[in-house]
């Protein structure tokens, strides 16, 4: 922690944060090593088990200017540019609860720290879900947080579409409320939106609101492969715009030089998707049936230790797109093996942990460089230390980022202090 104190002050002060943290928390202690973010220890972890109590401990935080970091299951602390700096640890596991599950109007409000496969079980009980393909040990507010969302966002959306409300603290423990508890509720700004993919720069999530689905009575995977490329991306296009409406488009080319597999989900009744599920086999030409995914499809994406870079793009654009790739891959002697959801027109390449910095590092400028204009944008979403150095002169992990001033404004709004993970905001202290 930064006092500008000497040992025996900075120890005094210490005792003098620590008690203020156990008033306003039933749960605080010291941070462990299990605890670092990055390369970051903090000093503290508190638990907060409600609103309240995170409410109180931000005050706290606030009145003694400690830098936080929210964590959720942890698994996308990783992403992203790490926090400078990291004097508390606000562990969101104690607020796990379904707080409310209003199954005649879909709509569920939920605690952050909710793990996403206890929620899925208590609503498959209603026979709803919540349509995001994520892990299960994901924390509701992790997802929010990250904009995490996989291959079904093209019909459902991201977490931000199928929020409605959302109850936040801001960075001076300030409560704050947006949205409600039905659909159609427009009441007040939409922090949601906001909230959604800020990397817990600008507040901390206690708990959210979601807009439900019916359970489908069946699902039906047809998957077709083709050799040309052109060929394959007219298949993307015409199955994501087809009137026979695909819940998921994938795309899977694990070979440069190999053929590319398509994959439609369609969902609803067993009449109608069997119905569907021919006449989509005949829009992609040779294609196969299966009530179980193909072995290559995926759900949301994941870093494994390595170097992870989304590109996205509109759908008409994937040609260009595809041969872009190519060529900033052999421009640097990678080879690039690329997945995704092509029908959204998010596609996902990861880059082995072993593989020397160097190599994604030329790769991503010379994609960026290729793609500069409308033809896409380049976002790494997590990788080692050198290769985060090494973008750090060209863009950075996020490249371009379109209204960034008015981003750098909100952020000042929010936290002006710009304690809530510092560094993670482009341009932030």
């Amino acid at each position: 922690m930064r006092t500008g104190r000497g040992a025996a002050g900075a120890a005094m002060s210490g005792d003098v944060v620590a008690k203020a943290l156990a008033a306003a928390c039933g749960e605080t202690r010291e941070a462990a090593e299990a605890d670092v973010v990055g390369a970051v220890g903090p000093s503290f972890v508190a638990a907060p088990s409600s609103t309240d109590e995170a409410a109180a401990v931000m005050r706290v935080a606030a009145e003694h200017e400690l830098a936080v970091v929210v964590r959720g299951a942890g698994g996308r602390l990783g992403w992203g540019t790490p926090p400078s700096r990291c004097d508390l640890l606000i562990d969101m596991s104690r607020m796990s609860a379904v707080v409310e599950h209003s199954a005649g109007d879909l709509v569920a409000r939920v605690q952050a720290g909710a793990r996403m496969g206890s929620v899925a079980l208590a609503l498959r009980n209603e026979g709803q879900e919540l349509a995001l393909d994520v892990p299960d040990d994901a924390t509701v507010g992790g997802v929010v947080a990250s904009g995490l969302a996989g291959p079904r966002r093209l019909r459902y959306g991201t977490p931000r579409d199928l929020l409605i409300g959302i109850t936040i603290v801001r960075a001076d423990g300030t409560v704050a409320r947006s949205g409600g508890k039905v659909v159609k509720n427009v009441a007040g700004y939409d922090l949601g939106k906001l909230l959604a993919g800020s990397a817990g720069t600008l507040a901390l999530i206690t708990d959210a609101t979601f807009r439900l689905h019916p359970l489908p009575a069946a699902r039906v995977y047809v998957t077709a492969e083709y050799v040309s490329t052109g060929i394959a991306c007219d298949a993307v296009a015409a199955a994501a715009n087809s009137p026979l409406t695909a819940s998921a488009v994938e795309l899977s080319r694990p070979e440069p030089d190999g053929p590319i597999r398509v994959g439609v989900l369609l969902e609803g009744s067993e009449e109608g998707v069997a119905a569907r599920a021919l006449r989509m086999a005949g829009l992609l030409g040779p294609a196969e049936t299966s009530l179980e995914p193909p072995s290559w499809w995926r759900g949301a994406p994941s870093a494994d230790g390595g170097t992870l870079v989304r590109v996205s793009c509109w759908v008409s654009a994937l040609p260009i797109v595809l041969d872009a790739i190519d060529a900033a891959a052999d421009s640097v002697g990678v080879r690039a093996a690329i997945g995704g959801s092509a029908g959204a027109g998010v596609l996902y390449l990861r880059f082995r942990p072993d593989v020397a910095a160097e190599k994604p590092t030329g790769f991503v400028r010379a994609l960026r460089k290729a793609l500069s204009g409308r033809r896409g944008s380049v976002a790494v979403l997590a990788a080692p230390a050198a290769v985060r150095e090494a973008l750090a002169d060209g863009g950075g992990m996020a490249g371009a980022v379109p209204g960034l001033a008015l981003m750098r404004a909100v952020k000042d709004q929010f936290d002006p202090g710009h304690r809530l993970a510092p560094g993670r905001f482009p341009d932030a202290t």
